[in-house]
């Protein structure tokens, strides 16, 4: 279905892609992963024809459909339905066609044939599965996108092509807009999908779930391994372990036989054979043996103050905007040590709720008390997006907090990888990654004691994650959490919220047991 063969590819004089070769064929549910910036998005515009390769071969095999995700995100007033219809370009010609010949039996056979085979009948049905899947009832699927959220406009684009049903699906980081919720039903989708598809994700969990090869991109290459994420880390870490023994021994093999030239290389009787063994030691062969991309750790500073007991309680609140309340009656508190992950469906108030325990959303009933002592780091998506991309880091942050001399910027800065001129580059330069941990770097200025974090995975590799992770668990802050990351929240969270029905209620159980409600549920 899809060959590419020897792809290279190059911006701005540095490499990206060296002699990539890679084959698609049958039903292959495939995972592409790699550091951010290796190239992994640059390789799906390739094959999808938005750059051109310096060299190589690309094979499409013909009347085979190769989709993704549009950027641009619908608009205007087409409904969800209409537009995922609309997207259906093939059902959509031959639909022409049978306008346009309804006086020719013989060819109004064959195109009906062939709506039959890509189900052009069941469109309707097949697009309100689609919507429903992604969090879309019989309403919301007949509503005007342009009344939705970016983050539901961006679901309806990722509707599109999976209702398209392609012969390969190329999805790049398909959950960030996804609440966990949605994303299981993507899951599932995905593990029965009967063509092929290939993923970007730093979501482990959800790489184990959906695929069975995985492509590691390193170094400009593509290597293939089968099997799932965690068959893919132990095949590859047992691979580097056995190069580096098999180097050990070569490299001893050499020093012994460099020992022998050295010594009789000047001896008449003995210098034939130095020369043998010089010739021995110039064939011999190391592994290659992948050096590990430096990770950038995560480096919260201490809490100016460690607090005790309660530091925040809310009492009989009720949350809304204007005239629409969102939540009510809720009480509860956060303790010192909590770690708290916060979920339900998209739309339900978790953001909301965030907003209020962060005290940027005044309740519109109850009381809300907190700790005199208590300060608050709120990462949020809208920081992201709001980043002056005309300063540099060091700017940004001089401009934050302008009481800072030079030292204490750059001791800042450098907690989160910004180091030497890296300070000084512009934002717009940096990568997503980079300016995740900027973010991260200005709302732990004041040294915050409770840290609430609305999505903060979005933009960081598996590596980051990691690196999040243990500096989580170290931090001697509270934290509450909004994420679709199963294994993020598996490993960092000790009690659920879920916010559901306008209400937040603490859940007697764990990430996995709330997912198995949920998905009994749907059924």
């Amino acid at each position: 279905m899809l060959a590419l063969q020897n792809i290279n590819f190059s911006i701005a004089g540095r490499q990206i892609l060296d002699g990539v070769d890679l084959q698609v064929s049958g039903r292959q549910h495939i995972g592409l992963v790699g550091r951010n910036g290796s190239g992994k998005s640059t390789l799906f515009k390739i094959i999808l024809g938005e750059l051109e390769q310096d060299s190589g071969k690309i094979q499409i095999e013909n009347g085979k459909l190769i989709l993704a995700v549009k950027q641009e995100m619908p608009d205007g007033e087409v409904t969800p339905r209409e537009f995922l219809l609309s997207n259906d370009l093939r059902r959509e010609k031959l639909m022409r066609q049978l306008e346009e010949n309804a006086d020719n039996p013989e060819l109004l056979a064959e195109i009906y044939d062939r709506l039959i085979n890509i189900k052009a009948f069941e469109a309707e049905s097949r697009a309100a599965i689609v919507l429903r899947g992604l969090g879309f009832d019989e309403e919301a699927q007949n509503t005007p996108v342009c009344s939705f959220s970016g983050g539901f406009r961006m679901r309806v684009a990722l509707g599109a092509i999976l209702y398209c049903e392609p012969d390969l699906l190329l999805l790049d980081e398909p959950t960030n807009h996804l609440d966990l919720e949605t994303s299981d039903w993507l899951k599932d989708f995905l593990g029965a999908y009967q063509k092929s598809f290939i993923l970007i994700s730093h979501d482990r969990d959800f790489l184990n779930d959906t695929t069975d090869a995985i492509l590691h991109l390193k170094n400009k290459k593509i290597t293939r391994y089968g099997g799932n994420f965690d068959t893919f880390i132990d095949v590859y870490s047992l691979k580097q372990k056995n190069a580096e023994e098999y180097n050990a021994k070569m490299e001893a093999r050499r020093r012994h036989a460099m020992a022998f030239v050295e010594r009789f290389k000047a001896k008449a009787t003995k210098a034939r054979q130095a020369q043998s063994r010089l010739k021995a030691i110039e064939k011999m062969k190391f592994l290659p043996i992948d050096q590990d991309d430096p990770t950038v750790a995560f480096n919260f500073p201490e809490p100016s103050y460690i607090l005790s007991s309660d530091i925040l309680s809310y009492d009989r609140i009720s949350l809304g905007y204007e005239d629409k309340v969102v939540l009510k009656n809720i009480s509860g508190s956060i303790m010192a040590d909590d770690r708290i992950a916060i979920v339900g469906a998209n739309g339900n108030g978790k953001t909301t709720f965030a907003k209020f325990l962060a005290g940027e959303l005044r309740q519109k009933k109850g009381t809300r008390d907190a700790n005199s002592k208590l300060k608050i780091g709120f990462y949020r998506q809208d920081l992201f997006e709001k980043l002056d991309i005309t300063k540099s880091p060091y700017d940004f942050l001089r401009e934050m907090m302008p009481s800072f001399i030079d030292k204490q910027i750059r001791s800042h800065l450098g907690r989160f990888g910004f180091s030497g001129d890296r300070v000084f580059q512009l934002i717009r330069e940096l990568s997503g990654g980079e300016r995740a941990r900027l973010v991260f770097a200005t709302l732990t200025l004041e040294a915050p004691n409770l840290l609430i974090l609305d999505e903060p995975t979005n933009h960081l590799d598996i590596e980051m994650r990691e690196s999040l992770i243990s500096t989580l668990t170290s931090y001697k802050g509270a934290v509450i959490l909004i994420t679709h990351d199963r294994n993020f929240l598996n490993r960092t969270a000790n009690s659920i919220f879920v916010v559901a029905n306008g209400s937040v209620k603490q859940f007697n159980g764990d990430v996995n047991q709330y997912e198995k409600i949920v998905l009994s549920e749907k059924q």
